[in-house]
């Protein structure tokens, strides 16, 4: 995409729209009102913001320069969670990258802007910090009544049993598995080979 140049370097665009029933033109309309070129718009179509990559705004992520200011129609266009949004305007900040959230009134080139992206830094380790504190807890409370993290067992002590009794007797190890309804790598796993 083409960028067009300013005294206060360039002004991109990112657009994201979840699915392809969704309308960007909200969007593109308060990137007009911005002073956003259409060719300077990046835009992501049908991609979930929980996505990790989103081609368009990965494409803008390796375009944008020091002295560029970024342009959304609201943040959570452009990250998955609070303390994803805050980790990449932290990144973006420190290499010398604008951001301007037109629906949200946050601007980074202001000090009450820079002062909002400072509260939302806080708010999203305040957020990681309770995502630790309840996976803690609810490892914590499985482990007190008997549970343990993982998968499920496949095979109970009775079908690993029976399966070392198949196995012994000469039985493959895909037909035990084909008897008991159970993968051949389950097999392999509670069983010892025969003797």
């Amino acid at each position: 995409m083409t960028k067009t140049t300013g005294t206060t370097g360039e002004r991109l665009g990112y657009i994201r729209v979840s699915t392809g029933k969704q309308d960007e033109q909200m969007q593109h309309d308060a990137l007009d009102g911005a002073g956003v070129l259409k060719r300077s718009r990046y835009v992501d179509h049908g991609v979930s913001g929980a996505k990790t990559s989103r081609p368009a705004l990965d494409a803008m992520l390796a375009d944008v320069q020091p002295g560029d200011t970024i342009v959304v129609y609201k943040l959570d266009r452009i990250g998955r969670s609070t303390a994803h949004v805050a980790t990449l305007i932290q990144d973006l900040t420190e290499r010398g990258i604008h951001i301007q959230s037109v629906g949200d009134g946050l601007d980074s080139t202001t000090p009450t802007g820079k002062a909002m992206l400072q509260m939302l830094a806080i708010f999203a380790e305040l957020e990681r910090s309770f995502i630790r504190e309840r996976t803690t807890a609810g490892l914590a409370a499985a482990k007190a009544q008997g549970r343990v993290g993982g998968r499920p067992r496949v095979a109970d002590s009775a079908t690993a049993r029976k399966a070392q009794t198949l196995r012994d007797s000469g039985e493959s190890v895909p037909e035990i598995a084909r008897t008991l309804g159970v993968s051949a790598a389950t097999v392999y796993r509670i069983t010892k080979a025969a003797a």
